[in-house]
């Protein structure tokens, strides 16, 4: 079998073409162009990653400060919040409070009938709970009752207060006050959706 002048052109072709092939592949290239940092490069990377971690590292002492100063200033607050596992818990309190700050007074407040409203929210994290109550005194003395409402420790705040007319020779006056107290959200009644069977 003979070659003829066509194929050797092609193989000479294909003899140059490999060769130049395999030039390009087993030629020996750079490190950058591999995708390879040096050694110098690395370091260079790591001491700024380093240098960056420890100021991140530096600020810790100063966030944990601020978190025990906030923590602390919140404890503080939330000393007022009225303590209990139940919203009628609360509010059974809120009457023990009001009828304690009735008796009290320099000419002691009677405290009659009450009557229990509903929980609300307060905020993102808080409840209100409220409580209306009966009572007959003079003017002066329902000054002094709510200022001192107001005093208390816990976090109260009169909502309404609903004044009738004076009666008799010591303008004993008829008053409905409605006493609000700060709780936990957690007291709000959780609503039932409809049940799926």
């Amino acid at each position: 079998m003979t070659i003829g002048d066509r194929d050797k052109r092609a193989l000479l072709i294909f003899a140059g073409a490999s060769v130049l092939a395999a030039g390009i592949y087993f030629w020996p290239t750079s490190d950058a162009s591999n995708g390879v940092v040096s050694a110098g490069g690395a370091v260079e990377v790591t001491e700024k990653r380093l240098a960056k971690m420890r100021q991140v590292a530096a600020t810790v002492p100063g966030k944990e400060e601020v978190n025990k100063r906030v923590l602390a200033e919140l404890a503080a607050r939330e000393k007022g919040i009225i303590q209990a596992d139940t919203a009628a818990q609360a509010q059974a309190q809120l009457i023990q409070i009001l009828r304690r700050v009735g008796k009290a007074q320099s000419q002691p407040v009677d405290i009659r009938g009450n009557e229990i409203g509903q929980v609300r929210t307060f905020g993102e994290d808080y409840a209100e709970v409220s409580v209306s109550a009966t009572l007959d005194c003079r003017i002066d003395q329902l000054v002094n009752l709510l200022a001192d409402i107001t005093a208390q420790p816990e976090l109260l705040a009169t909502s309404e207060v609903r004044v009738g007319s004076a009666a008799g020779r010591e303008k004993i006056v008829p008053v409905r006050l409605t006493v609000s107290g700060i709780v936990a959200k957690k007291l709000i009644p959780k609503k039932k959706g409809p049940s799926a069977f």
